[in-house]
């Protein structure tokens, strides 16, 4: 398996070893021996699998105080624009995004620790997206920032977003609360 560190702290692009033959595929998509030696601490108690069509878009959101979410995603079929938005005040990336394409072919997954807000659109004709969550949803401890908003300029690579119209309803990046602090480690 190789990993790569973003140029935002915190995150991992994992890309597992496969193993191909006539018959079709086999990876190992997830150790937690493994993975807690590349830097991923937490014990994971929630899985989470979604299947939309292109050019839908969900996110941007996270969950904050003591039900915060680190997020271990990767698609089963399809593509995505996957996306993570640093809101760790104090953080020098702070208000930046990152962006990956995660697809069923490569089968590279994201790393999204607690204090990103995160979102992915829909490039294939449908995609099923799956994510480990390290802890439970809960609805009160629920935000979202607009995934249009102006000052993260992402490009979700969608001509004709699809959007819940809770995410149209949600935050701008201006608005969010300092729920989460950046740690230098």
């Amino acid at each position: 398996m190789k990993v790569t560190k973003p140029d935002i702290a915190g995150l991992l692009v994992i890309a597992p070893d496969i193993y191909n033959d006539d018959r079709g595929y086999f990876f190992e998509s997830f150790n937690q021996i493994k993975y807690k030696e590349l830097g991923i601490p937490d014990e994971f108690v929630q899985d989470n699998i979604s299947k939309s069509k292109i050019g839908t878009v969900r996110g941007l959101h996270y969950q904050v105080g003591e039900k915060a979410q680190g997020k271990l995603c990767q698609v089963i079929e399809g593509e995505v624009l996957d996306v993570a938005v640093d809101i760790r005040f104090n953080s020098p990336t702070f208000g930046k995004h990152f962006s990956l394409i995660l697809n069923s072919e490569t089968k590279f997954q994201l790393w999204i620790p607690t204090g990103f807000a995160h979102g992915f659109s829909v490039l294939s004709d449908e995609a099923i997206f799956s994510y480990k969550c390290t802890n439970y949803y809960s609805k009160e401890h629920e935000r979202s920032i607009l995934f249009n908003d102006p000052d993260l300029k992402i490009d979700w690579k969608v001509q004709q977003p699809i959007v819940s119209d809770k995410d149209l309803k949600a935050d701008k990046f201006n608005e969010i609360e300092r729920d989460f602090k950046y740690i230098n480690e």
